[in-house]
């Protein structure tokens, strides 16, 4: 079983800032891409930033230049930095990744997702 466990969520000004943080556990052999997510209210669920296996990075245009997505592959845990937020910014951010269990067994994993809320 592999869990994920999202943190780093909360209510922030606008121009404010926020890390999030995910923790990979149990049977885990290799972790492969890690990715954060978002959905908000009446929206479909969003592909925020992503972290390849060599740590190539893809974000959405929207957070291009404001958010930055890291792993400390020791620790199993990935992080969203969060910078200058706006308002649209606010959504609930779901932490994902693609881990082996084993040597040729691989499927996407999802965290419970942590509230980022962002006041004008």
């Amino acid at each position: 079983q592999v869990q994920l466990v999202e943190s780093g969520g909360g209510l922030v000004q606008a121009g404010g800032s926020l890390r999030l943080s995910c923790a990979a556990s149990g049977t885990i052999f290799r972790i492969n891409a890690m990715a954060w997510y978002r959905q908000a209210p009446g929206k479909r669920r969003e592909l925020v930033a992503a972290l390849d296996n060599v740590d190539n990075t893809e974000y959405v245009d929207s957070v291009k230049g404001r958010f930055t997505i890291s792993r400390d592959s020791a620790k199993n845990m990935v992080y969203l930095a969060m910078n200058s937020l706006k308002p649209e910014d606010t959504a609930v951010y779901y932490c994902q990744a693609n881990i082996n269990t084993g040597l040729d067994e691989h499927d996407n994993y999802w965290g419970q997702g942590t509230q980022v809320t962002v006041s004008s």
